[in-house]
């Protein structure tokens, strides 16, 4: 069992401090990836209280078929199509710009990092939906493609068709900006 499976076990047996435990692991990870698909960073915020909120008040019952991670970010996958679709009138909002990080050993390469980070996270946000989602949750999140499968709700196979165009699509944007990718 993993640590937010545990955690999720101590907040069903009247542990509040197991609900605490895993907002704080998750919630970074969750908005980021709601915003992939919202497109608005304030919104994704919204998604992700009301998915903690859900495993609050409703206590869903997690079966352990997939990571406890994996389960948390199909509901908040779910709660943010389900947004969409009730307010389908509503358009995108572009992205705060992501701010410079300096390091006291070497601000400069820390500076061209971050600007890397910048042009590839610019460059996220031009490709499609579908292929920034199983980008990030690939290479942001680490998860696995049998685990993204499950997230998405697509095969496998799918995934692996999905993650091979993205990276082109992404290397294709990246190239028209001008950035050298061997050097990340």
């Amino acid at each position: 069992m993993d640590r937010g499976a545990v955690c999720y076990r101590r907040y069903l047996d009247g542990d509040d401090s197991g609900i605490v435990d895993i907002i704080r692991d998750y919630k970074d990870g969750l908005i980021l990836y709601i915003n992939g698909i919202m497109g608005n960073f304030l919104l994704a915020e919204e998604i992700m209280e009301e998915t903690f909120f859900k495993l609050v008040t409703k206590k869903p019952n997690f079966s352990g078929r997939s990571s406890f991670k994996t389960w948390l970010y199909s509901m908040g996958r779910n709660a943010a199509i389900d947004f969409l679709r009730k307010n389908s009138r509503l358009s995108p909002i572009e992205p705060d710009s992501v701010g410079v990080i300096t390091d006291e050993h070497d601000i400069e390469s820390e500076y061209l990092r971050e600007e890397q980070k910048i042009t590839l996270h610019k460059a996220m946000e031009k490709l499609l939906p579908d292929y920034r989602q199983v980008l990030y949750l690939s290479y942001f999140e680490g998860f696995s493609n049998g685990e993204i499968s499950t997230i998405t709700g697509k095969n496998k196979r799918q995934i692996e068709n999905l993650l091979y165009r993205a990276k082109n699509a992404l290397k294709a944007e990246l190239e028209k900006e001008g950035f050298v990718y061997e050097v990340i």
